[in-house]
Protein backbone atom coordinates (compact mmCIF):
# COMPACT_ATOMS: atom_id res chain seq x y z
CA UNK A 1 0.00 0.00 0.00
CA UNK A 2 1.46 3.59 -0.37
CA UNK A 3 2.23 5.35 2.55
CA UNK A 4 -1.43 7.01 4.62
CA UNK A 5 0.74 10.07 5.15
CA UNK A 6 2.23 10.83 1.86
CA UNK A 7 1.51 14.44 -0.01
CA UNK A 8 2.37 15.59 -3.15
CA UNK A 9 4.34 17.81 -1.17
CA UNK A 10 6.38 15.45 0.98
CA UNK A 11 6.96 12.82 -2.26
CA UNK A 12 8.73 15.51 -4.53
CA UNK A 13 10.70 16.66 -1.42
CA UNK A 14 11.44 12.72 -1.11
CA UNK A 15 12.42 12.62 -5.03
CA UNK A 16 14.54 15.66 -5.38
CA UNK A 17 16.21 14.77 -3.13
CA UNK A 18 17.17 10.91 -4.29
CA UNK A 19 17.57 12.49 -7.84
CA UNK A 20 20.25 15.18 -6.48
CA UNK A 21 22.13 12.67 -4.70
CA UNK A 22 22.37 10.91 -7.79
CA UNK A 23 23.32 13.62 -10.07
CA UNK A 24 26.05 14.72 -7.64
CA UNK A 25 27.69 11.01 -6.66
CA UNK A 26 30.82 11.10 -7.08
CA UNK A 27 32.66 8.29 -9.10
CA UNK A 28 35.74 6.46 -8.18
CA UNK A 29 37.58 4.00 -10.86
CA UNK A 30 37.83 0.20 -10.18
CA UNK A 31 41.07 -0.76 -8.66
CA UNK A 32 41.38 -4.20 -11.01
CA UNK A 33 42.06 -2.93 -14.87
CA UNK A 34 44.15 -4.76 -17.66
CA UNK A 35 46.63 -1.75 -18.17
CA UNK A 36 44.80 -0.32 -21.45
CA UNK A 37 42.24 1.29 -19.61
CA UNK A 38 40.08 1.23 -16.12
CA UNK A 39 36.48 0.54 -16.03
CA UNK A 40 34.53 3.22 -13.14
CA UNK A 41 32.00 1.81 -9.97
CA UNK A 42 28.95 3.56 -11.14
CA UNK A 43 27.29 4.33 -14.58
CA UNK A 44 27.50 8.15 -15.68
CA UNK A 45 23.95 8.20 -16.89
CA UNK A 46 20.71 5.96 -16.32
CA UNK A 47 17.45 6.42 -17.30
CA UNK A 48 16.99 8.12 -13.21
CA UNK A 49 19.45 10.78 -14.79
CA UNK A 50 16.77 12.66 -16.60
CA UNK A 51 15.07 15.59 -14.69
CA UNK A 52 12.13 14.68 -12.72
CA UNK A 53 10.44 17.89 -15.04
CA UNK A 54 10.90 15.92 -17.64
CA UNK A 55 9.21 12.64 -16.30
CA UNK A 56 6.30 14.03 -13.62
CA UNK A 57 3.73 16.81 -14.43
CA UNK A 58 4.52 18.90 -10.97
CA UNK A 59 1.53 20.92 -11.26
CA UNK A 60 -0.44 19.39 -8.11
CA UNK A 61 -3.98 20.28 -9.60
CA UNK A 62 -2.81 18.16 -12.68
CA UNK A 63 -1.35 15.46 -11.27
CA UNK A 64 -2.37 15.54 -7.60
CA UNK A 65 -0.75 11.87 -6.90
CA UNK A 66 2.52 12.63 -8.57
CA UNK A 67 2.40 10.19 -11.47
CA UNK A 68 5.08 9.62 -13.58
CA UNK A 69 3.69 10.89 -17.00
CA UNK A 70 6.52 10.06 -19.66
CA UNK A 71 8.93 8.29 -18.29
CA UNK A 72 12.53 7.36 -19.18
CA UNK A 73 13.31 3.83 -20.46
CA UNK A 74 16.98 4.25 -21.39
CA UNK A 75 19.84 6.22 -21.53
CA UNK A 76 23.10 4.97 -24.17
CA UNK A 77 24.93 5.79 -27.19
CA UNK A 78 26.15 8.78 -26.30
CA UNK A 79 28.10 11.26 -29.26
CA UNK A 80 30.89 13.10 -26.84
CA UNK A 81 32.54 16.56 -27.50
CA UNK A 82 34.91 18.55 -25.05
CA UNK A 83 34.51 22.34 -25.29
CA UNK A 84 35.44 24.74 -22.60
CA UNK A 85 36.72 22.48 -19.95
CA UNK A 86 33.53 20.62 -20.19
CA UNK A 87 32.43 17.10 -21.34
CA UNK A 88 29.51 16.98 -23.10
CA UNK A 89 27.73 14.24 -24.25
CA UNK A 90 24.48 14.33 -26.85
CA UNK A 91 23.05 10.78 -24.87
CA UNK A 92 20.17 8.72 -26.69
CA UNK A 93 17.38 9.02 -24.31
CA UNK A 94 14.50 6.55 -25.22
CA UNK A 95 10.92 7.31 -24.02
CA UNK A 96 8.47 4.27 -22.61
CA UNK A 97 7.05 4.47 -25.53
CA UNK A 98 10.17 3.55 -27.78
CA UNK A 99 10.99 6.61 -29.34
CA UNK A 100 14.22 7.79 -29.23
CA UNK A 101 15.64 11.54 -28.75
CA UNK A 102 18.80 13.38 -27.87
CA UNK A 103 19.19 15.32 -25.20
CA UNK A 104 23.00 17.25 -23.79
CA UNK A 105 24.06 15.96 -20.54
CA UNK A 106 27.38 18.10 -19.08
CA UNK A 107 29.89 17.20 -16.50
CA UNK A 108 33.03 18.78 -15.13
CA UNK A 109 35.23 15.98 -14.76
CA UNK A 110 34.05 13.48 -17.57
CA UNK A 111 33.66 10.35 -15.20
CA UNK A 112 30.89 11.71 -13.18
CA UNK A 113 28.04 14.63 -12.25
CA UNK A 114 26.38 14.55 -15.71
CA UNK A 115 23.76 16.78 -15.43
CA UNK A 116 21.18 17.59 -18.36
CA UNK A 117 19.80 20.60 -19.94
CA UNK A 118 16.97 22.03 -19.02
CA UNK A 119 15.69 20.90 -22.82
CA UNK A 120 15.87 17.85 -24.86
CA UNK A 121 17.46 18.61 -28.54
CA UNK A 122 14.91 20.12 -30.58
CA UNK A 123 15.96 18.60 -34.02
CA UNK A 124 14.67 20.00 -37.23
CA UNK A 125 12.60 17.94 -39.65
CA UNK A 126 13.39 17.30 -43.38
CA UNK A 127 10.53 16.88 -45.64
CA UNK A 128 9.76 13.57 -44.69
CA UNK A 129 9.77 13.26 -40.67
CA UNK A 130 11.92 11.23 -38.57
CA UNK A 131 10.21 8.20 -36.94
CA UNK A 132 12.78 7.22 -34.97
CA UNK A 133 16.62 9.19 -34.66
CA UNK A 134 19.52 7.79 -32.60
CA UNK A 135 23.36 7.01 -31.78
CA UNK A 136 24.47 10.64 -32.86
CA UNK A 137 28.49 10.81 -33.53
CA UNK A 138 29.64 14.18 -32.81
CA UNK A 139 32.61 15.69 -35.19
CA UNK A 140 34.45 18.76 -34.95
CA UNK A 141 35.48 19.68 -38.65
CA UNK A 142 37.89 21.52 -39.72
CA UNK A 143 35.23 23.71 -41.73
CA UNK A 144 34.34 25.66 -38.67
CA UNK A 145 30.85 23.29 -38.04
CA UNK A 146 30.43 20.93 -35.18
CA UNK A 147 28.27 17.91 -37.63
CA UNK A 148 25.87 15.72 -35.86
CA UNK A 149 24.92 12.16 -37.78
CA UNK A 150 23.10 9.54 -36.35
CA UNK A 151 20.57 7.20 -38.05
CA UNK A 152 16.71 8.40 -39.25
CA UNK A 153 14.37 5.76 -39.10
CA UNK A 154 10.78 4.97 -41.14
CA UNK A 155 8.65 2.61 -42.07
CA UNK A 156 10.36 0.31 -44.56
CA UNK A 157 7.51 1.08 -46.96
CA UNK A 158 8.52 -2.33 -49.71
CA UNK A 159 7.24 -4.13 -46.60
CA UNK A 160 3.76 -2.75 -45.93
CA UNK A 161 2.50 -6.08 -43.76
CA UNK A 162 6.09 -6.18 -41.14
CA UNK A 163 5.19 -3.95 -38.93
CA UNK A 164 9.03 -4.05 -37.72
CA UNK A 165 10.48 -3.94 -40.70
CA UNK A 166 12.42 -0.24 -41.27
CA UNK A 167 14.61 1.44 -43.60
CA UNK A 168 17.38 3.20 -41.72
CA UNK A 169 19.58 6.10 -43.35
CA UNK A 170 21.97 8.48 -41.64
CA UNK A 171 20.77 11.94 -41.04
CA UNK A 172 22.77 14.58 -41.11
CA UNK A 173 22.49 17.78 -38.49
CA UNK A 174 25.26 21.01 -37.79
CA UNK A 175 25.80 23.18 -34.86
CA UNK A 176 28.26 26.03 -33.67
CA UNK A 177 26.81 25.74 -29.30
CA UNK A 178 24.85 21.97 -29.57
CA UNK A 179 21.98 24.24 -28.81
CA UNK A 180 20.76 25.89 -32.50
CA UNK A 181 20.73 23.32 -34.78
CA UNK A 182 20.54 23.01 -38.53
CA UNK A 183 18.96 19.97 -40.73
CA UNK A 184 20.71 19.49 -43.57
CA UNK A 185 19.64 17.00 -46.51
CA UNK A 186 20.11 13.15 -45.71
CA UNK A 187 23.11 11.32 -46.95
CA UNK A 188 22.99 9.72 -50.30
CA UNK A 189 24.71 6.54 -50.90
CA UNK A 190 23.95 3.52 -53.34
CA UNK A 191 23.67 1.17 -50.30
CA UNK A 192 19.94 0.13 -49.09
CA UNK A 193 20.50 1.05 -46.02
CA UNK A 194 22.98 3.67 -43.64
CA UNK A 195 23.51 3.57 -39.94
CA UNK A 196 26.65 3.99 -37.74
CA UNK A 197 28.43 6.69 -40.58
CA UNK A 198 30.83 8.68 -38.73
CA UNK A 199 32.33 12.14 -40.73
CA UNK A 200 36.13 12.56 -40.64
CA UNK A 201 37.41 15.62 -38.70
CA UNK A 202 39.85 16.46 -41.77
CA UNK A 203 39.14 17.28 -45.35
CA UNK A 204 40.52 14.53 -47.51
CA UNK A 205 41.62 15.70 -50.75
CA UNK A 206 39.72 18.90 -50.42
CA UNK A 207 36.47 16.77 -49.93
CA UNK A 208 34.76 15.51 -46.45
CA UNK A 209 35.25 11.77 -45.56
CA UNK A 210 33.27 9.52 -44.51
CA UNK A 211 33.12 6.33 -42.13
CA UNK A 212 29.75 4.64 -43.70
CA UNK A 213 28.31 0.64 -43.27
CA UNK A 214 26.15 -0.20 -46.60
CA UNK A 215 24.08 -2.93 -46.01
CA UNK A 216 20.55 -4.35 -47.48
CA UNK A 217 18.97 -4.83 -44.44
CA UNK A 218 17.84 -3.61 -41.48
CA UNK A 219 19.16 -5.86 -38.37
CA UNK A 220 20.53 -8.63 -40.69
CA UNK A 221 23.34 -6.90 -43.40
CA UNK A 222 22.13 -9.17 -46.22
CA UNK A 223 25.24 -9.03 -48.57
CA UNK A 224 26.24 -6.02 -47.10
CA UNK A 225 28.45 -4.91 -44.12
CA UNK A 226 32.07 -3.71 -43.30
CA UNK A 227 33.10 -0.32 -42.40
CA UNK A 228 33.25 1.58 -45.83
CA UNK A 229 35.10 4.97 -46.97
CA UNK A 230 33.59 7.39 -49.18
CA UNK A 231 34.07 11.11 -49.84
CA UNK A 232 31.39 13.53 -50.88
CA UNK A 233 31.78 17.22 -51.56
CA UNK A 234 29.54 18.86 -49.94
CA UNK A 235 28.05 18.22 -47.05
CA UNK A 236 24.75 20.31 -47.10
CA UNK A 237 24.13 17.75 -49.85
CA UNK A 238 26.39 14.87 -49.23
CA UNK A 239 26.14 12.52 -51.59
CA UNK A 240 28.71 9.35 -51.97
CA UNK A 241 28.90 8.03 -55.36
CA UNK A 242 31.52 5.21 -54.05
CA UNK A 243 32.25 3.08 -51.30
CA UNK A 244 35.22 0.96 -50.24
CA UNK A 245 34.63 -1.27 -47.40
CA UNK A 246 38.15 -0.77 -45.38
CA UNK A 247 37.54 -2.53 -42.54
CA UNK A 248 35.56 -6.06 -43.50
CA UNK A 249 33.95 -8.84 -41.87
CA UNK A 250 35.73 -12.12 -40.86
CA UNK A 251 34.51 -15.68 -40.30
CA UNK A 252 34.91 -16.61 -36.79
CA UNK A 253 36.05 -12.95 -35.26
CA UNK A 254 34.19 -10.98 -33.40
CA UNK A 255 33.21 -8.78 -36.28
CA UNK A 256 31.81 -12.01 -38.05
CA UNK A 257 28.42 -10.86 -38.60
CA UNK A 258 29.09 -7.30 -38.64
CA UNK A 259 31.17 -4.25 -37.49
CA UNK A 260 30.34 -0.75 -37.17
CA UNK A 261 32.72 2.21 -36.55
CA UNK A 262 32.41 4.02 -33.29
CA UNK A 263 33.17 7.55 -33.14
CA UNK A 264 35.16 10.25 -35.24
CA UNK A 265 38.72 8.82 -35.03
CA UNK A 266 41.65 10.60 -32.47
CA UNK A 267 44.54 12.21 -34.03
CA UNK A 268 47.97 11.19 -32.57
CA UNK A 269 51.32 11.09 -34.26
CA UNK A 270 51.26 7.36 -34.74
CA UNK A 271 47.78 7.72 -36.77
CA UNK A 272 44.31 7.71 -36.35
CA UNK A 273 43.44 5.59 -33.58
CA UNK A 274 39.85 4.25 -34.35
CA UNK A 275 36.80 2.62 -32.59
CA UNK A 276 34.44 0.33 -34.06
CA UNK A 277 31.82 -2.37 -32.77
CA UNK A 278 31.93 -5.93 -34.15
CA UNK A 279 28.89 -8.42 -33.66
CA UNK A 280 29.28 -12.35 -33.60
CA UNK A 281 26.45 -14.76 -33.83
CA UNK A 282 25.68 -16.85 -30.38
CA UNK A 283 23.20 -19.64 -29.46
CA UNK A 284 22.19 -16.51 -26.93
CA UNK A 285 21.86 -14.17 -30.01
CA UNK A 286 24.25 -11.42 -31.39
CA UNK A 287 26.88 -10.06 -28.77
CA UNK A 288 28.41 -6.74 -29.26
CA UNK A 289 32.03 -5.91 -28.44
CA UNK A 290 34.50 -2.75 -28.89
CA UNK A 291 37.55 -3.04 -31.17
CA UNK A 292 40.18 -0.86 -32.45
CA UNK A 293 42.33 -0.15 -35.02
CA UNK A 294 44.92 2.60 -36.48
CA UNK A 295 44.64 4.01 -40.04
CA UNK A 296 47.22 6.07 -41.60
CA UNK A 297 48.02 9.77 -40.74
CA UNK A 298 48.26 10.80 -44.08
CA UNK A 299 45.49 7.98 -46.19
CA UNK A 300 42.93 7.63 -43.26
CA UNK A 301 41.35 4.72 -44.83
CA UNK A 302 43.91 2.62 -44.54
CA UNK A 303 44.55 0.22 -41.86
CA UNK A 304 48.04 0.19 -40.23
CA UNK A 305 47.50 -1.59 -37.31
CA UNK A 306 44.64 -4.28 -36.35
CA UNK A 307 45.27 -5.51 -32.48
CA UNK A 308 43.64 -9.32 -31.80
CA UNK A 309 39.85 -9.27 -30.37
CA UNK A 310 38.16 -7.45 -28.97
CA UNK A 311 38.60 -3.99 -26.67
CA UNK A 312 35.62 -4.20 -24.43
CA UNK A 313 33.07 -6.42 -24.22
CA UNK A 314 30.05 -6.65 -21.73
CA UNK A 315 30.95 -7.63 -17.94
CA UNK A 316 28.81 -8.91 -15.21
CA UNK A 317 25.70 -6.50 -14.74
CA UNK A 318 26.86 -5.04 -17.97
CA UNK A 319 25.61 -7.81 -19.81
CA UNK A 320 21.64 -7.38 -18.63
CA UNK A 321 19.21 -5.02 -20.02
CA UNK A 322 17.21 -4.33 -22.80
CA UNK A 323 19.12 -5.52 -25.69
CA UNK A 324 21.56 -8.40 -23.76
CA UNK A 325 25.07 -8.74 -24.41
CA UNK A 326 25.63 -5.96 -25.87
CA UNK A 327 28.41 -2.84 -25.92
CA UNK A 328 28.67 0.15 -27.93
CA UNK A 329 30.07 3.30 -28.47
CA UNK A 330 29.95 6.54 -30.42
CA UNK A 331 31.54 8.84 -28.53
CA UNK A 332 35.13 9.34 -27.06
CA UNK A 333 37.12 12.41 -25.76
CA UNK A 334 41.13 13.17 -25.51
CA UNK A 335 41.19 16.57 -23.57
CA UNK A 336 44.22 18.20 -23.53
CA UNK A 337 45.88 16.21 -20.69
CA UNK A 338 45.96 13.01 -23.60
CA UNK A 339 43.61 11.34 -21.22
CA UNK A 340 41.22 9.71 -23.20
CA UNK A 341 36.82 9.21 -21.93
CA UNK A 342 35.30 6.38 -23.95
CA UNK A 343 31.71 6.28 -23.34
CA UNK A 344 30.02 3.53 -23.85
CA UNK A 345 26.43 1.76 -23.68
CA UNK A 346 25.38 -1.69 -21.89
CA UNK A 347 22.77 -3.76 -23.64
CA UNK A 348 21.19 -0.41 -24.54
CA UNK A 349 19.89 0.34 -21.35
CA UNK A 350 22.75 2.99 -19.18
CA UNK A 351 26.20 4.68 -20.17
CA UNK A 352 29.59 3.60 -18.89
CA UNK A 353 33.03 5.55 -19.09
CA UNK A 354 36.38 3.71 -19.33
CA UNK A 355 39.17 5.78 -19.29
CA UNK A 356 43.03 5.38 -20.32
CA UNK A 357 45.22 7.86 -22.65
CA UNK A 358 46.13 8.50 -26.07
CA UNK A 359 49.79 6.96 -25.15
CA UNK A 360 48.34 3.64 -23.62
CA UNK A 361 46.54 3.26 -26.82
CA UNK A 362 48.88 3.77 -29.05
CA UNK A 363 50.82 1.47 -27.40
CA UNK A 364 47.91 -1.27 -27.22
CA UNK A 365 47.09 -0.37 -30.94
CA UNK A 366 50.64 -1.09 -32.35
CA UNK A 367 52.26 -3.62 -30.46
CA UNK A 368 49.38 -6.21 -29.61
CA UNK A 369 49.29 -9.09 -32.21
CA UNK A 370 46.82 -9.27 -34.90
CA UNK A 371 44.37 -12.05 -35.08
CA UNK A 372 45.91 -14.92 -37.03
CA UNK A 373 42.81 -16.43 -37.70
CA UNK A 374 42.90 -20.58 -36.93
CA UNK A 375 43.54 -22.27 -33.88
CA UNK A 376 46.87 -23.73 -34.58
CA UNK A 377 48.49 -20.17 -34.85
CA UNK A 378 46.67 -18.62 -32.17
CA UNK A 379 48.05 -21.52 -30.14
CA UNK A 380 52.05 -20.55 -31.53
CA UNK A 381 51.29 -16.96 -30.85
CA UNK A 382 50.79 -17.77 -27.55
CA UNK A 383 53.21 -19.83 -27.05
CA UNK A 384 55.55 -17.62 -28.38
CA UNK A 385 54.74 -15.04 -25.63
CA UNK A 386 55.14 -17.38 -22.60
CA UNK A 387 58.92 -18.36 -24.27
CA UNK A 388 59.92 -15.11 -23.79
CA UNK A 389 58.34 -14.73 -20.93
CA UNK A 390 59.81 -17.39 -19.35
CA UNK A 391 63.46 -17.05 -20.43
CA UNK A 392 62.78 -13.74 -18.56
CA UNK A 393 62.64 -15.50 -15.52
Amino acid sequence: MFPTDETFASRLTTLSAAHEQLVTRVNHPLAAHNGIYQRWENSVVTAEHAPLFWRYDLDPAANPFLMERLGINATFNAGAIYRGGKYLIVVRMEGMDRKSFFAVAESPTGVDRFRFWDYPMALPQTDEPDTNVYDMRLTAHEDGWIYGLFCTEHKDKNLPNDASAADAQCGIARTKDLVAWERLPDLVTRSGQQRNVVLHAEFVNGKYALYTRPQDGFISVGSGGGIGWGLADDMTHAVIETEVVIDKKVYHTIKEVKNGQGPAPIKTAKGWLNLAHGVRNTAAGLRYVLYMFMTDLNEPWRVTHAPSGYFIAPEGAERVGDVSNVVFSNGWIANEKGEVFIYYASSDTRLHVATSSVERLIDYVINTPEDPLTSAACVAQRSAMIAKNLALK
